[in-house]
């Protein structure tokens, strides 16, 4: 793999450091903010969306909205194959997969990374580049299971993201559902704090903190 990824819990507290490690110039690079997975979510307070593009943002990042919904493959290679970033941000991670394969993203970011493209992933999207999600299931995510012959993510790190560890917001959601799910053989599980982020180059990753949260 030539690309780097950076995989966070939240975007909204590690943007600004992730786009020093990217280094250079972020505002000449061509960056694709992928809001799919917050279409899963049905209706309710969004303001979590504007605070995730509002961290990359801060960091200098010239971003655009895009989803993969409707999208045909050759859509997402029109429309993305000249970016120099694609973060995929989070929400339902279940929906997200459904349309990154209805699409087609789920092999063209396969190629995007391979070839030296940059990886952004915030919460789903950095559980989807895993090799499989479905240790993420929660109930909401049960109608979209139903699309899924099976649950394998973009496969593009060998661990298993679980963002958001230790926030008040999802404590009851991993204590008394997702650790009862998680606890089995054959996982290679990372627990993200919110100012944390896994950062991949080559076979090397090392999780990164950025203060508390």
């Amino acid at each position: 793999m030539k690309g780097r990824l950076f995989l966070a819990s939240s975007i909204n507290f590690t943007g600004k450091d992730i786009a020093e490690k990217i280094g250079g110039d972020v505002t000449r690079l061509k960056t694709a903010f992928i809001t799919t997975a917050a279409e899963g979510e049905g209706p309710g307070d969004m303001s979590w969306l504007d605070n995730d593009r509002k961290g990359l943002l801060d960091g200098g990042f010239d971003l655009f909205d895009y989803t993969l919904t409707d999208k045909t493959s050759e859509d997402i290679e029109k429309d993305l194959g000249d970016c120099d970033v694609i973060h995929v941000n989070g929400g339902n991670t279940f929906y997200l997969l459904v349309q990154a394969r209805e699409s087609g993203f789920d092999e063209f970011i396969k190629k995007f990374v391979d070839k030296g493209g940059i990886y952004i992933g915030s919460s789903a999207g950095s559980v989807i580049a895993s090799p499989d999600i479905y240790i993420t299931r929660k109930l909401e995510t049960k109608i979209y299971e139903k699309e899924l012959k099976s649950f394998e993510g973009f496969g593009l790190v060998d661990f298993i993201v679980l963002p958001h560890w230790a926030s008040k917001v999802f404590r009851e959601l991993y204590l008394n559902h997702r650790l009862d799910v998680a606890y089995v053989k054959g996982n290679k599980i990372i627990l993200l704090t919110d100012s944390q982020y896994v950062l991949v180059e080559g076979d090397m990753y090392k999780i990164i903190g950025v203060g508390d949260v």
